[in-house]
């Protein structure tokens, strides 16, 4: 296996364990794919729920930039309940399992076809 397939079955792990969700294989590929290099960043890969900074990145480059989301508050209430399906309190979410929350969540995953 790849590292990037080792990466992948670490994500869908996550899904299943921590977050309750069972992962469409496919697409969490393609989410995994579209992330590029900041994959294999041990700081790149994920995503600190806590800083606001980060999360406005989230939001301005994947939601609305990527999937083509309308900036909005339903933007914020989405990415906060996200965190909560991924727990607060993980220290390792990684950003490839929020940005497939957040795909299936709007229903984007024509996005990533």
């Amino acid at each position: 296996m790849s590292k990037r397939d080792d990466l992948i079955a670490k994500y869908a792990e996550d899904l299943t364990t921590k977050c309750k969700i069972n992962p469409d294989l496919a697409l969490l590929t393609k989410v995994t794919i579209a992330c590029g290099p900041a994959i294999y960043d041990a700081d790149a890969s994920t995503v600190a729920g806590s800083s606001a900074a980060e999360l406005e990145t989230v939001k301005r480059n994947f939601l609305i930039k990527k999937l083509g989301l309308s900036d909005s508050p339903a933007l914020d209430e989405a990415l906060s309940a996200a965190l909560d399906t991924y727990g607060r309190s993980e220290r390792h979410k990684y950003r490839a399992v929020l940005y497939y929350i957040l795909t299936k969540h709007f229903g984007k995953e024509a996005v990533f076809g």
